[in-house]
């Protein structure tokens, strides 16, 4: 039985994310529902020139991809009636990246106002493996709040907070990307090698990229 994680795109800037942890997935062979809230399909647009047309889902989603689909599925989020609505689908758990404030706040009060903030409750109900990443900062107190309940419901909040310790200082924005994509799909369960993993080695990093230590 087809068991996949939902990925939810919401409308707040940090689209690369997305593109980074949903190559990371289908890399590994996971099977992925997609969710691509409203507000994010002009984020994406902005960030990327990329669009995502339901009708046209699985040319514009390859296009931004920039790479073959595997098994990866679509869901409109206006689509209320689709199957990560219900509890009895058979998903494995759910990420949204980037997470807004509107949705994770949606999210936390159980407003379900589109399809991806309803999956997220599901997930969360289900005791399934859910995990937020917001990336605004910064943060007024009622979005602590919002991420504290979400916590409280079993959620990982997981802040798009890169480390630069398997860089360096001179990382490239890829590089900055794909760290906290590695630690969503991390805290997922799904092996990657999305970045260097620190091994308690001081300077190591800065000893790969340049072993004969000049600048």
């Amino acid at each position: 039985m087809r068991q996949p994680w939902i990925v939810g795109v919401s409308g707040a800037s940090g689209t690369p994310y997305a593109k980074s942890v949903l190559t990371a997935l289908l890399d590994a062979g996971e099977p992925v529902d997609l969710v691509v809230s409203r507000a994010a399909r002009l984020t994406l647009l902005d960030e990327t020139g990329a669009t995502v047309r339901d009708a046209h889902w699985k040319d514009d989603v390859a296009a931004w991809l920039g790479r073959d689909l595997g098994d990866l599925a679509y869901w409109p989020a206006g689509d209320l009636a689709a199957g990560p609505s219900s509890g009895s689908y058979p998903a494995r758990g759910m990420v949204v990246v980037p997470a807004s404030t509107a949705a994770c706040a949606g999210i936390a009060i159980g407003l379900s106002k589109d399809l991806l903030q309803r999956a997220a409750e599901v997930n969360l109900k289900e005791r399934r493996r859910t995990v937020v990443v917001p990336r605004e900062t910064p943060v007024t107190r009622s979005h602590l709040e919002h991420l504290i309940a979400l916590h409280d419901a079993g959620a990982v909040v997981l802040p798009a907070s890169p480390g630069f310790y398997g860089s360096g200082a001179d990382a490239t924005a890829q590089q900055l990307i794909d760290f906290v994509a590695g630690k969503v799909v991390d805290a997922l369960g799904v092996p990657h090698t999305l970045f260097r993993r620190w091994t308690g080695d001081l300077g190591e990093g800065r000893s790969q990229r340049n072993p004969l230590g000049g600048p």
